[in-house]
């Protein structure tokens, strides 16, 4: 089955603008039906604080726009939506879109980019979710929950098979970027695809380096840094065959194992 990511050059907070990039990037790579597509974080707007000025209520025109993209074009499609928090913050979302326009997830930011004051703005989601593409089971994250591989894990050990990681990840950081999606797929072995934006907004520059790669972390597709689409097939019973010839994943020990007893 095939995966792609849109490597968007964000206008800042012009969802007008960014919903044509997104549609002219979809209309030119023309996505087979039943594929999976992810938009970077926060697609329609850029990285913004401007809770007031950007949030929507759910089912809004951003999320209006992803489900009759994915109904149109008959794929499934992942895109960052920012709604209302109940108290007053906002919620930095992954919303999942399936072919007959339905909503099938929606995850929110576990870990809020605390360092560039996302967490005052923003209220953390708790949980991964997992939802159905096919046979497989995937789970969706967002940018800076990349640094948490224990939200992998406990992704993982609830069957995940592929991770789709959403960003606005600056170019300062790429080379942490690239390093651990290729250490959440080797430890896992779970393929991954990690979608970033390009370009710049009004304080930083973003360098893309959107990947796909497989369970065994090897790249199968690199966006490199400009704007456009990247795209790879993935194979689910080749990923099933190599976790049982290598079943890292089955000496996975219980929460606390690994705790130091006293006296040791």
């Amino acid at each position: 089955m095939w995966v792609a990511g849109c490597q968007l050059d964000i206008a800042w907070e012009d969802k007008a603008a960014n919903r044509a990039r997104v549609r002219a990037l979809l209309d030119a790579a023309t996505p087979e039906p039943g594929s999976l597509v992810a938009l970077p974080e926060m697609f329609a707007t850029g990285f913004s604080s401007n809770v007031a000025g950007i949030a929507e209520e759910v089912g809004g025109a951003t999320e209006t726009f992803l489900a009759d993209e994915a109904a149109a074009r008959g794929i499934y499609l992942i895109g960052g939506v920012v709604t209302r928090a109940p108290d007053g913050r906002g919620q930095n979302e992954a919303a999942v879109f399936g072919p007959n326009g339905r909503e099938i997830a929606r995850y929110r930011k576990m870990y809020p980019f605390t360092y560039g004051g996302e967490a005052e703005h923003y209220a953390p989601g708790r949980a991964p979710v997992l939802f159905r593409w096919g046979d497989w089971t995937v789970a969706p994250f967002i940018c800076y929950d990349l640094r948490f591989p224990e939200a992998f894990r406990q992704a993982v050990r609830r069957g995940a098979q592929l991770f789709v990681v959403i960003a606005n990840w600056p170019e300062a950081r790429e080379a942490h970027w690239t390093t651990l999606l290729r250490a959440r797929a080797i430890e896992n072995q779970a393929c991954v695809v990690g979608v970033n934006r390009c370009g710049r907004d009004p304080t930083l520059g973003y360098s893309g380096r959107s990947l796909i790669l497989d369970g065994r972390g090897e790249i199968l597709a690199d966006a490199g840094t400009d704007e456009g689409v990247l795209a790879a097939a993935l194979d689910l019973p080749e990923l099933l065959a190599y976790r049982r010839a290598f079943p890292a994943l089955e000496d996975i020990r219980p929460e606390g194992a690994n705790k130091t007893v006293e006296g040791e």
